[in-house]
C-alpha cells in the first residue's frame, strides 16, 4: 500500500485533472459545431478518473465497521 501522504498527493492531482477535463468539457459543448466522438471520450475520461478518486479516497479513509 502506498504512503497516506503519496495517496494524498495523487488525489490532489487527479481531483485537479477532473476539474480541469469538467471545464474542457463545458467549453467543447458550448463551442459549435460540437464534437460529439470527443466529447463522449473525455466524459468516460472524467468518470474514470472520478473511480480513481474514489478509491484513492477510501484507501486513505480506512472502513470503520461498528
Amino acid at each position: 500500500m502506498e504512503d497516506i501522504d503519496e495517496l494524498e498527493e495523487k488525489l490532489i492531482e487527479l481531483e485537479r485533472e477532473h476539474k480541469d477535463l469538467d471545464d474542457v468539457i463545458e467549453r467543447l459543448r458550448n463551442t459549435p459545431p460540437v464534437d460529439f466522438l470527443q466529447l463522449k471520450r473525455l466524459q468516460k475520461k472524467k468518470l474514470s478518473l472520478k473511480d480513481h478518486i474514489q478509491r484513492i479516497k477510501s484507501d486513505i479513509l480506512p472502513d470503520i465497521i461498528a
